[in-house]
């Protein structure tokens, strides 16, 4: 007979399982725009994210068909659809052409908006009702990320400023169905399935945006390409995923909110881009907000 203390225990053993899995996801996805940033100075917007695609969505073909994976359901297959959308298209393209007109220091404090969405999504799509209490945290956390961002000034660039808005909100749409997805198709097989789905459309157009030559594509620009198509777009998935559906979308997601700054320091460092001392303090309360969000979350 199971004792009653034992499943509360598995819960948040479960819940910090989740934390670790969904904190070693952001970490890797702290190097994104940067490595996008980097992609896009050697890349064509929209050549970069169907090569990402292409070659995330082939890496993960091969890994179903090593593991012998099931095909996903019918039912399966809309939401899969959502993913691949807001995943593998929508956030990968409308910021890749976002950092066109601003830098990645810049695009990463949009960042800040992400746990907000995702959590949002997480209600609609996902079913979660966090306390009162969480949605406290989670929007003070946001105002602290966009306070920053407005002080850096965020009016540098209205059309990328859009863009990267666009993409936030598709990515929050994203990150939420395939968090729900996961929780009966398994972390890595959903990202895996809907970059497996984009496969057909996204082979094609990559052979007709093939430019002449590659010789003028600098070192820099390869591997930011090597990063976005092989971290970004699917190891970092395999953690993220597996943290949301283990310890809430909404709860978990928060993370992201440590994601700008892990960012700027990338930006700072690789990119030579300037970040401003304000950053700490910032850094500060966002963490504040994230373990006043976890404690509320459920």
């Amino acid at each position: 007979m199971i004792s009653s203390k034992a499943i509360p225990h598995k819960l948040v053993a479960n819940s910090n399982s989740g934390w670790i899995n969904g904190f070693i996801g952001i970490l890797i996805f702290s190097g994104s725009m940067p490595a996008t940033r980097a992609a896009v100075q050697g890349f064509n917007p929209l050549f970069l994210t169907v090569a990402r695609a292409t070659i995330a969505g082939l890496l993960a073909l091969c890994v179903l068909l090593l593991f012998r994976e099931k095909r996903p359901a019918r039912e399966h297959i809309f939401s899969l659809a959502i993913v691949a959308a807001g995943c593998v298209i929508g956030f990968p393209l409308l910021s890749a052409l976002a950092l066109q007109h601003i830098t990645s220091a810049h695009s990463i404090v949009f960042l800040g908006m992400l746990p907000l969405t995702t959590a949002i999504f997480g209600v609609i799509r996902g079913g979660e009702r966090p306390k009162r209490a969480f949605w406290i945290f989670s929007i003070l956390g946001s105002l602290f990320v966009i306070g920053f961002a407005v002080v850096q000034g965020l009016s540098a660039s209205p059309i990328g400023d859009i863009l990267m808005l666009l993409s936030i909100i598709l990515c929050g749409l994203g990150y939420a169905e395939g968090a729900k997805l996961s929780k009966t198709l398994g972390g890595w097989q959903v990202i895996s399935w809907a970059l497996v789905l984009s496969l057909p459309f996204m082979i094609p157009i990559l052979f007709f945006l093939l430019p002449p030559s590659f010789s003028e594509v600098g070192t820099s620009a390869w591997v930011g390409l090597a990063y976005v198509s092989v971290f970004s777009m699917l190891i970092g998935f395999v953690f993220w995923y597996r943290g949301l559906a283990q310890g809430g979308i909404a709860a978990v997601g928060q993370l992201q909110l440590l994601q700008p700054f892990f960012g700027l320091a990338l930006a700072a460092s690789l990119l030579h881009e300037k970040v401003s001392i304000g950053m700490v303090a910032v850094t500060i309360g966002v963490i504040l907000c994230v373990a006043g969000s976890k404690k509320f979350a459920k």
